[in-house]
């Protein structure tokens, strides 16, 4: 394989493919500069291993970077593999999945390196929301590989020796790497949101697999269906339990307990990920307020509220389910926005754009009340005003302006100051409130919920929904995008 021989580059793609099912694409190219002495330097492939070959099956473009080669670094025919890989996956319809180790730009090649990057920058343009792209930084990842990566619709960096960085820790004014590694996968992660999931080599190719399994092939061709096993009608009894731990909630109802979560760590207190129903992949938004480990300890705990990562977390994630025509569910447990100083800086921006995704979104949208779901919050979780397909609620959810005992201090604050019992008024003036304006009941009397359903039934609910909306077809006003 490869002038390259055996390096990390090609053991790599063999490890991530079929087995034998792998063919290289322009083995023999090398860099032409001759400057710099460059004519004897050896560049086997002009360290980037390139081809295609098949996971379970499925078609799928590959390019490995060998670091032993200029360190990986991008020259002007580096480059030119790559791009040169995007227009057959484009032709194709099938996924890109770059495997990245690069030490950047290459010095000895400068402008033509420079236009090398801006070929790659304008392929993967192209390819956005058409073919599914993939990228797993398994070393160095910085300055404009970097932001090749992020352009990405998924980034895997690995936890040891995985580097990704704009600028260097120790180029940052009074940082250094020993005092905060802004490029390891944890910042990256748990930081910055651009890593949407972290492991050593052999769970990044593992879950690279399993991702490319559960995808469309493109925004055109759905490849993602699969055989359910799984009773369609089966009983989750103790969902309910799981009103805190949504990424538990969506385990419970998906097929085989299948859950692939994005941006794990990152905004915990929204959860994005992919589920099945009924062999169909679904992408599923939820709020969070607590976590669980695998052993059934608590070990955080959320405000059931939006913040501005969460917001742009789901957004994001929501478009890329929109583009390739993966269904949405949506689990709402939210009574308003965070309030601090650091959210109110991007809070309205990012919940704007959160609102647009949900309601620009075309695909099947169904969102079950889970909890609470008070306020402009509420509308922005997917609601039936902003143009949810089928909304269901728990019948303990509560819908409406806000916490049933806020409202009634508010209406009620000058009888509440004259009387001798505050507490038991506040409680009656609550109950009445709750009644007719924040339950399940009274916005499922008004259209805004079209079903109350009991918690143990929600899989075999939204199973139903999502079947009666395969064929969904829904228009949108001739433009040429949207601005928010």
């Amino acid at each position: 394989m490869s002038n390259s021989a055996q390096t990390s580059a090609s053991n790599r793609i063999n490890a991530l493919l079929d087995e034998n099912s792998f063919v290289e694409v322009g083995a023999y190219i090398t860099a032409r500069n001759t400057d710099f002495n460059m004519t004897s330097r050896e560049t086997p492939a002009d360290g980037v291993v390139t081809g295609y070959g098949t996971i379970e099956g499925c078609l799928v473009y590959v390019y490995s970077q060998d670091a032993s080669v200029l360190g990986g670094s991008i020259g002007e025919m580096h480059a030119k593999k790559i791009v040169n890989l995007y227009a057959a996956a484009m032709k194709t319809g099938a996924p890109v999945i770059g495997l990245i180790d690069c030490a950047g730009l290459r010095l000895q090649e400068a402008t033509d390196a420079l236009d090398g990057f801006g070929q790659l920058y304008l392929s993967q343009t192209m390819a956005s929301g058409v073919i599914p792209q993939i990228s797993a930084v398994f070393g160095t990842c910085g300055g404009g590989m970097a932001v090749s990566t992020a352009m990405a619709d998924f980034t895997f960096v690995e936890s040891k020796n995985g580097k990704l960085f704009v600028n260097s820790p120790n180029a940052l004014a009074g940082n250094y790497t020993g005092k905060c590694d802004t490029a390891s996968a944890d910042f990256q992660s748990k930081e910055t949101g651009l890593a949407d999931f972290t492991g050593d080599e052999a769970e990044i190719l593992s879950g690279i697999r399993t991702l490319v399994t559960i995808l469309p092939a493109n925004n055109e061709d759905d490849m993602s269906y699969d055989e359910c096993n799984d009773d369609l009608n089966r009983v989750c009894s103790d969902l309910a339990n799981y009103v805190g731990d949504t990424a538990i909630a969506l385990t419970q109802i998906s097929d085989d307990n299948f859950f692939m979560e994005v941006k794990k760590d990152y905004a915990p207190s929204m959860v994005t990920g992919f589920i099945r129903m009924n062999g169909t992949t679904v992408g599923a938004v939820a709020n969070r307020t607590e976590s669980y480990d695998e052993s059934g300890l608590k070990t955080a705990e959320y405000d059931a509220v939006l913040t501005s990562q969460g917001c742009l977390k789901a957004a994001e994630f929501v478009e890329f389910c929109d583009a390739f025509n993966i269904p949405v569910l949506t689990l709402v447990n939210v009574k308003g926005y965070k309030a601090s100083k650091c959210t109110e800086r991007k809070i309205a921006k990012a919940a704007a754009k959160l609102t647009y995704a949900f309601a620009n979104a075309t695909v099947p949208k169904v969102t079950v009340v889970i909890g609470q779901a008070f306020g402009t919050a509420y509308l922005t979780m997917n609601s039936k005003s902003i143009g949810a397909d089928m909304v269901y609620a728990w019948p303990d959810a509560s819908i409406g302006m806000m916490d049933a005992k806020e409202a009634a201090k508010i209406m009620y604050a000058d009888e509440i100051g004259k009387a001798d019992d505050s507490v038991s008024l506040i409680n009656e003036k609550a109950e009445g409130y709750q009644t007719l304006q924040s339950s399940a009941l009274a916005a499922a009397k008004r259209g805004y919920v079209d079903d109350i359903i009991d918690a143990s039934e929600t899989r075999a609910r939204v199973i139903a929904a999502f079947e009666m909306l395969f064929t969904k077809r829904e228009d949108r006003p001739d433009k040429k995008h949207g601005t928010v």
